[in-house]
């Protein structure tokens, strides 16, 4: 998906809203345990309920490597029922030396229909820059991040800078706001302010709105640009919002609401 048309269709939706599948086996109504593909049926039934409140989906590839061989079954067959009018994103956060991110990227990009991935820095260029040489397909590199470790590297100062923002700048020169987006917990909402003074036009990806205490307020208020500008990824509060026969329609009735206010900002 090339960013003329991911800007498009929130603009056309007046929505910026990502749902989160971070599937635990653990949590699925009891009913679909026993199914053989028990991962795939409640995200098909999340998805029928919430496609028409969000332009995207992440999918957090832990819930479902955790599975083994079929875990990564559901993932292909849960990533394939997304339709092509929805960003699809791979939670992966792969990184390492430049033929193993190769590999890493024909896993999501070729293999699998995915248009973006989420990436770790720290290795370096040659750990990012083959995710990059894929046409309409985004790279999203972890910058600031809402848990609590953030702290021990992201926060601390490197020279002039912290840590998180030398990231940003260097990243940044790797590819274009066409091709990469960046990582910004929602608990970091203030920190927007000066990440938007270093990259104004690229977008970010927003996870920690909801069940983490993220502000959507505050979000808003430093990170929306006039595309858009922003994913606001939702996970737990959606799509465990209810545990029983209705847990889709109830996932549904969530995503509506922060649809609703979405549309209040655009």
């Amino acid at each position: 998906m090339d960013r003329q048309f991911l800007v498009s269709r929130i603009k056309e939706k007046k929505n910026f809203l990502c749902v989160g599948l971070d599937t635990d086996a653990d949590k699925i109504p009891d009913d679909l345990k026993a199914k053989k593909y028990s991962l795939f049926e409640f995200n098909r039934r999340i998805i029928d309920e919430t496609i028409d409140y969000c332009v995207a989906y992440k999918i957090n590839t832990a819930f479902y490597e955790a599975q083994g061989s079929k875990g990564w079954e559901q993932m292909q067959k849960t990533v394939e029922y997304i339709p092509s009018s929805h960003f699809k994103i791979a939670d992966a956060k792969r990184g390492d030396i430049g033929n193993t991110s190769h590999q890493y990227a024909k896993a999501f990009f070729v293999n699998m229909p995915f248009d973006a991935i989420t990436v770790s820095p720290y290795m370096g260029n040659d750990s990012v820059t083959p995710f990059l040489s894929y046409k309409d397909k985004w790279t999203i590199v972890l910058a600031l991040t809402s848990n609590v470790g953030s702290k021990d590297f992201e926060q601390q100062k490197i020279g002039n800078n912290l840590l998180y923002e030398s990231v940003i700048k260097t990243v940044a020169s790797w590819g274009t706001a066409d091709n990469l987006m960046f990582v910004v917990g929602a608990t970091k909402a203030l920190d927007l302010k000066r990440i938007r003074e270093i990259i104004p036009n690229h977008f970010i990806l927003i996870p920690g709105v909801g069940a983490q205490g993220g502000s959507m307020e505050d979000v808003v208020k430093y990170g929306l640009t006039g595309d858009g500008g922003l994913l606001v990824n939702v996970s737990r509060e959606i799509i465990y919002a209810g545990n029983g026969k209705n847990f889709a329609k109830e996932a549904g009735k969530i995503a509506k609401r922060y649809d609703t206010n979405m549309k209040s900002y655009l």
